[in-house]
């Protein structure tokens, strides 16, 4: 798309991918347990669906309607990015501030370092819920050290992520990572 920002072009990378792995899901893994505590795979598509439109409100918009990830997670999910996609492509949407934790922002920054680090890490947590290649893009991962390092001790306020735990001895940047997430990159 010839007006497509960076932010919206990488949305639409990140979610292409969660996309894949939720489709890929078989019906008999949704209540999967994931890496994130109590969360099983549906939950985490819960998750992603309630964040889109929670950053919708935040410049007042209403999330578009689609079906419960209760009751079909992969058209939840569905509605939900191509709503994101569409305001994402709208520059009078994405361009829209709000006042947020860190003070002023634009729809689309707080996108690419929220939504964009939750589409990453959860859907790492989706493929390995589900038993599929959980590989994070290494191009992103200096992305998401810059993002964990900016969120500081928020990061692990309610419960967001655990402590970090120790990586391997041998352990990829990407494992780094995710120990630092307090995730077991290996387990």
């Amino acid at each position: 798309m010839e007006n497509m920002s960076d932010v919206s072009a990488r949305y639409e990378r990140l979610a292409d991918t969660v996309t894949a792995r939720i489709e890929a899901v078989p019906d008999d893994r949704w209540s999967s347990a994931s890496p994130c505590p109590e969360w099983s795979a549906r939950d985490l598509v819960q998750h992603l669906v309630d964040s889109h439109g929670m950053f919708a409100g935040f410049i007042g918009l209403e999330p578009g309607t689609g079906p419960a990830a209760a009751d079909d997670p992969k058209g939840a999910w569905r509605a939900a990015s191509s709503q994101m996609r569409s305001w994402l492509d709208d520059p009078s949407v994405a361009s829209r501030e709000f006042e947020g934790v860190g003070g002023t922002s634009t729809f689309e920054a707080a996108v690419n370092r929220f939504i964009c680090f939750d589409l990453l890490v959860h859907g790492w947590d989706l493929a390995r819920a589900t038993g599929q290649d959980a590989t994070i893009d290494a191009d992103e991962i200096p992305t998401l050290w810059e993002d964990v390092k900016s969120f500081g001790s928020m990061l692990r306020s309610q419960g967001a992520f655990g402590a970090d735990l120790e990586p391997p001895t041998d352990a990829t940047e990407q494992e780094r990572l995710l120990a630092f997430l307090g995730r077991d990159p290996r387990a």
